[in-house]
């Protein structure tokens, strides 16, 4: 193993040496995440092309160093950071976000992007064309990068496009034998010589695509969600029907490109408001509007009461921001956040001050949500947010109205501003537990997020807890994307609550229910890989140099010990 002072010596003749950090101080943005996970490194590598960033791998595997890739740091299980200090090989991150590039294929009905692009970049790009990517809703908003919802299998809030999937590829694998092969899937015939496809593909020289049927989304899910009596879940990370390649790959793969589908933006769309204090109506329509309709939703986002209430005062400044600066700037104001957060933690101020903050300023201004939005909370505890678009707006409208209002439910059809507002509360919401947690740190112990998939006949979806858990949460939060089935189910514990057994319990319910988890996020360190999964990162990564430990499978050289697939190494 070579020395660090002479590996770090290299890699800044290769990268350049303000683009290799080192120390607490400097690397602290990349080592810790959003919401969970953090550790030491060696280095914090931030190549500045794909050849950059293929040097710097090739030198790093080849000084037998473990190499864990992040592209924005957004995600919420902490699998694109170090996990404590177990690892048996010192630890080298690199960060893609300086490989911006969005290349448009056939007038924009496919893109190429680089690791770093992010899909805020990636709607804008694709706006003036009329048209959209998979994700336009939620983490677009806080600079989630593309390559990371591919890698990840993200799911998202548009109901016709499933999770994130692609079949073309431009990734580095290491082989048993410790060489890093650079392999081509993208359909471009670009030679053999891996700086000249890497250069080619960063400046988007790219021949005409080569005849082929590999796909670059999901294109079988809208008639896959669609089939509500069957008892598997519509999607999942672990889902066996869409692990290739790059897509599921959680860095087990060094992905330089992904080529991607892109979706014909609805000209005319319309957003209802459904409230409801009996959750059998909400399953009824689903499963009316999935199975029966013409039209499938364009998108249907569910809140508890709970968590609207939440939001509603602890997402308040998010809301605010959001409708302010637009979601091209939102991003840097997380970055932001994130260095005044570093600072406070030196001076001693703990990592919070930011968050208390950010909330006192919020009181100051007048409730935010729009008056009707506000009167359907104060009579209803289940909401559904159902976004129709062309010819399923008459045909939502017809239904709807035949349905409501109802004994126990109502609706309403959103103006332009309101259905915005509803959907920007929607959002609001992913982070509102964080804050609470943030302002009450001496009530709060921590929160317990949980990512599920019912399976699609689920009829009976509202969650009962037993006692003995219930009396060790404070707060549940409950939202998601409710015609996939898909739900984050937040937790905020009660202080002196053991989180971790809070946790294993809540997965054995789920079990017993039939779910799947995590559902739209990727393992990270929280969650165990089930078999398929663990075997699917081992066939692509056999020495296990590439983001070890994910899934808490082994972190040791060549798979050595007890891993995920349930066989000893």
């Amino acid at each position: 193993m070579r020395d660090t002072g002479e590996l770090l010596a290299g890699l800044r003749q290769l990268i350049g040496s303000g683009h290799v950090l080192t120390g607490a101080r400097a690397t602290r943005r990349f080592t810790r995440g959003i919401r969970y996970g953090g550790g030491q490194v060696e280095a914090v590598l931030c190549p500045g092309s794909l050849i950059e960033m293929w040097r710097a791998l090739n030198a790093v595997i080849a000084a037998g160093r473990v190499v864990i890739f992040q592209a924005a740091n957004t995600g919420l299980t902490g699998g694109s950071t170090p996990w404590g200090d177990g690892y048996d090989r010192p630890v080298v991150l690199i960060s893609v976000m300086r490989l911006r590039g969005i290349h448009l294929i056939d007038a924009g009905k496919q893109v190429l992007c680089l690791p770093g692009s992010t899909l805020d970049g990636l709607e804008r790009t694709l706006k003036p064309l009329g048209r959209e990517p998979h994700s336009v809703i939620g983490s677009s908003c806080i600079g989630a990068s593309v390559l990371g919802g591919i890698c990840n299998n993200s799911g998202g809030a548009l109901i016709r496009r499933g999770p994130a999937y692609t079949e073309m590829a431009l990734y580095a694998e290491v082989r048993a034998d410790g060489t890093v092969v650079l392999v081509n899937h993208l359909g471009f015939d670009l030679g053999d010589d891996p700086e000249t496809i890497l250069a080619r593909v960063e400046a988007g020289d790219l021949p005409a695509p080569a005849p082929g049927e590999a796909w670059g989304s999901d294109r079988d899910y809208a008639g896959h969600v669609r089939d509500v009596d069957a008892d598997t879940p519509a999607r999942f990370n672990a889902d066996q029907r869409r692990l290739h390649e790059a897509s599921g790959s959680a860095g087990r793969l060094a992905v330089f490109a992904v080529r991607l589908d892109t979706f014909e933006a609805e000209t005319e769309t319309a957003v209802f408001c459904i409230g409801t204090n009996d959750p059998d109506e909400l399953t009824t329509i689903r499963r009316d509007m999935l199975a029966g309709f013409n039209s499938l939703p364009v998108a249907g986002e569910y809140i508890h009461g709970t968590a609207w209430d939440i939001a509603e005062r602890y997402g308040k400044d998010t809301f605010l921001l959001i409708r302010r600066l637009g979601t091209q700037r939102i991003s840097g104001v997380f970055a932001l956040k994130s260095k005044i957060d570093g600072w406070t933690e030196r001076l001693g101020l703990g990592t919070t001050l930011s968050d208390r903050i950010a909330q006192a300023l919020s009181r100051l201004f007048p409730n935010h949500l729009p008056s009707r939005l506000r009167d359907f909370r104060a009579r209803f505890d289940h909401h559904l947010f159902l976004r129709m678009g062309g010819q399923g707006i008459a045909e939502a409208r017809d239904y709807l109205a035949r349905r409501f209002p109802s004994t126990s439910g109502d609706m309403f059809e959103a103006t332009a501003s309101e259905g915005a507002a509803a959907f920007l509360h929607r959002f609001a919401v992913a982070g509102a537990a964080n804050r609470y947690r943030a302002v009450h740190k001496r009530e709060v112990e921590d929160i317990v997020a949980l990512d599920i998939a019912l399976r699609r006949n689920d009829r009976d979806w509202v969650e009962t807890l037993p006692p003995e858990l219930e009396v060790q949460i404070a707060h549940k939060l409950y939202y998601g994307h409710f015609f996939c089935h898909v739900f984050h189910q937040d937790y905020v514990a009660k202080k002196g609550t053991d989180c971790l057994g809070l946790e294993h319990a809540m997965w054995k319910i789920l079990d017993r229910r039939g779910a799947q988890y995590p559902a739209e996020h990727n393992v990270g360190h929280l969650y165990k890989a089930p078999p398929q999964l663990a075997g699917f990162y081992q066939s692509l990564d056999p020495t296990n140099s590439l983001n070890p430990g994910l899934g808490q499978t082994p972190t040791a050289r060549n798979w050595q010990g007890s891993c995920g697939c349930g066989q000893t190494h």
